[in-house]
């Protein structure tokens, strides 16, 4: 027995971090879901201040809005989420299109419009999405880029209550987020409309987590389809729950299948007795790594944005992951399609294809016509042509790459669409194409190899069908169906072309050193337990800009030379990084997979940088 006096445990003393000042939030647009108010950085001292740079496009920025929604209420009180939205296209820089786009994804705290990328530049932020975490004195202390942050953020977020609670610079209380007065319509920003054999109209209503019923008229609500909360449940029609619904799509036994793009799962609709069912997804999202085929109910899937029956099966695109899947009802199964997860714009054989978020599908006869919407291209699959295989292949009708984007009519080689979200067979074997930033209705003719404007002054269209002759457009941003006459001759529109507003980064000719920066979280440790737990795949557009270091391995950094001659182009990055929980005593501890894609325009001049950094998880800390 002792009878000493026992010695206290001494407190760990906090994490030793990087700091650097916070530069000061700036945007032209202004503020959103404040009130009015104009916020500066001091506003936020004695929270822990969370930036999210995003842009209403990517549906990885999207996934980070739904990882950040748990962190945002558990923290209320201690930790502020400011989106800085910072566009990529020309309509995301009009005020009028964030602000619709903050009530669409249900963005719960401040966002600063930010159309000139005047903080992303500050804070030289490289890729969307992007989060940057400054502590309660105005320092940034971690970046990081891309998904699956969440319980770094959270581990973080725990660290920095504990060491300002006991310095005395935390500060307690309500957010600066002012909610914006709810509208009255009978939809609310709607992503894809079906037409029922009946003759009635099936809408998605994305933001109000539903499926509505039309009438003929398409106004006239006949019946809601979900509960009107977002979530994840199955049953009667008034009690079964969504989460952003999209696609959707008639199979031959007359069963209605929805993409349930936030729970990354399909559901079935009974139009009998309104009845939903969970035929395709597990409700969480896929990572690399995980399978990519299987039985339909034990597969994760990715923001299935829409859906088409063609050559015997349900189509998928799959938006999250840059990929076509498909689901076989007769066999119960899913599986990998077309795509490599890669996101550019590349053709050939299904299984080499790269794709930039597929959003919308349409079957005619032997082929199926894709909005692929990040490359702003209208792109198509079909069978290869090989007797007695059963393989396709991916071929680009409209479009040139991810930066490349405008409103031109013409030839198909020099078109121009802006973010298109849908596409729709016309009788005669052309494709009209919701062109959803250029606010039109574009067509384009196989036949001719023409591109052509068939109406203006739709706001956000996103999906379109055929009833009579005539075609009803999905008006998302007027929250409507808007039918029109199928217009005999083209409108003349004034040809416009742009590149995307982020800059060009300059680089010198030579050898270019390229650091993936990836720091692991505190309290784990990289996951080597099955090999090397990160990966590293470097290409580039065009391909010729690269004269070595193009392909895939293990390490994150690399050094790549640059062609003589090929002045610019997109170096294309993917990254990733398995890390766990850093626990001896847990024989199973949790592992978190942390990945993003880069598509990072470069100039070749003389005086460029000789290195580019990418901060994946941590600070970039040069040697």
């Amino acid at each position: 027995m002792n009878d000493a006096a026992p010695v206290p445990t001494p407190t760990p003393a906090p994490r030793r971090r990087a700091r650097v000042r916070a530069p000061e939030l700036i945007g032209n647009g202004g503020w959103i879901n404040t009130g009015g108010k104009d916020l500066k950085l001091a506003d936020f001292r004695g929270r822990t201040l969370i930036l999210d740079f995003w842009t209403f496009c990517c549906v990885n920025c999207l996934h980070v809005l739904d990882e950040l929604r748990e962190l945002e209420e558990k923290h209320r009180d201690t930790v502020v989420i400011v989106g800085v939205h910072s566009p990529k296209f020309v309509h995301e820089a009009e005020h009028q299109a964030v602000v619709d786009a903050v009530e669409r994804y249900e963005v719960h705290h401040p966002v600063l419009d930010d159309p000139e990328l005047a903080t992303w530049k500050q804070y030289a932020v490289r890729a969307w999405p992007t989060l940057v975490v400054i502590d309660p004195e105005g320092y940034v202390v971690a970046q990081h880029a891309g998904e699956g942050h969440a319980h770094a953020l959270e581990t973080l977020v725990a660290e920095l209550e504990a060491e300002h609670g006991a310095k005395g610079t935390l500060r307690r209380g309500d957010g600066p987020y002012v909610p914006p007065e709810p509208v009255a319509t009978e939809l609310r920003f709607p992503g894809k409309a079906l037409l029922l054999p009946g003759g009635t109209f099936l809408v998605s209503d994305t933001t109000r987590h539903q499926l509505v019923e039309l009438a003929a008229d398409g106004e006239s609500v006949l019946r809601r389809i979900g509960a009107g909360e977002r979530g994840f449940a199955d049953g009667p029609a008034d009690q079964a729950r969504f989460s952003e619904p999209q696609g959707l799509a008639l199979l031959p036994d007359g069963t209605v299948i929805a993409a349930d793009t936030v729970n990354h799962a399909l559901r079935s609709l009974d139009l009998a007795t309104g009845e939903v069912r969970t035929v395709a997804g597990t409700g969480r999202q896929w990572w690399q790594g995980s399978p990519a085929a299987g039985p339909a109910r034990e597969v994760d899937l990715s923001s299935p944005w829409d859906v088409a029956w063609f050559a015997g099966r349900l189509w998928i695109a799959m938006a999250g992951v840059h990929q076509l899947w498909t689901y076989d009802p007769a066999d119960g199964m899913v599986r990998a399609a077309a795509g490599t997860t890669n996101e550019g714009l590349v053709d050939g054989p299904a299984a080499e294809a790269w794709f930039a978020q597929p959003s919308g599908l349409a079957a005619a006869g032997d082929r199926l016509w894709i909005a692929d919407s990040e490359t702003s291209a209208v792109r198509y699959v079909e069978r290869d042509g090989r007797d007695g295989e059963d393989g396709f292949v991916v071929r680009t009708a409209v479009g040139t790459g991810l930066f490349d984007f405008g409103h031109r009519d013409g030839p198909a080689e020099q078109a121009l669409f802006q973010h298109p979200l849908g596409v729709t067979a016309l009788p005669d074997g052309s494709v009209a194409v919701s062109d959803t930033y250029n606010h039109a209705l574009r067509r384009f003719d196989p036949a001719s190899g023409e591109v052509s404007t068939l109406a203006t002054d739709l706001r956000e269209p996103s999906d379109a069908v055929l009833v009579d002759g005539d075609i009803v457009v999905v008006e998302s941003a007027r929250h409507r169906l808007t039918r029109l006459r199928l217009p005999e001759e083209a409108v003349r529109v004034a040809a416009v072309a742009h590149r995307t507003r982020r800059a060009a980064t300059e680089i010198a000719p030579g050898t270019l050193r390229l650091d993936v920066v990836f720091q692991a979280p505190a309290g784990q440790k990289l996951d080597t337990r099955y090999g090397p737990s990160t990966r590293l795949l470097v290409s580039s557009t065009p391909p010729e800009l690269l004269a070595q270091g193009e392909g895939a391995g293990t390490e994150l950094s690399r050094e790549l030379v640059l062609a003589d001659g090929v002045t610019e182009g997109v170096l294309h990055v993917s990254a990733m990084a398995a890390s766990c929980d850093d626990d001896p005593l847990n024989e199973y501890p949790a592992c978190h997979v942390h990945q993003q894609d880069w598509g990072v325009p470069v100039r070749v001049t003389d005086g460029g940088a000789t290195r580019l950094p990418l901060v994946l998880a941590g600070m970039d800390e040069p040697s």
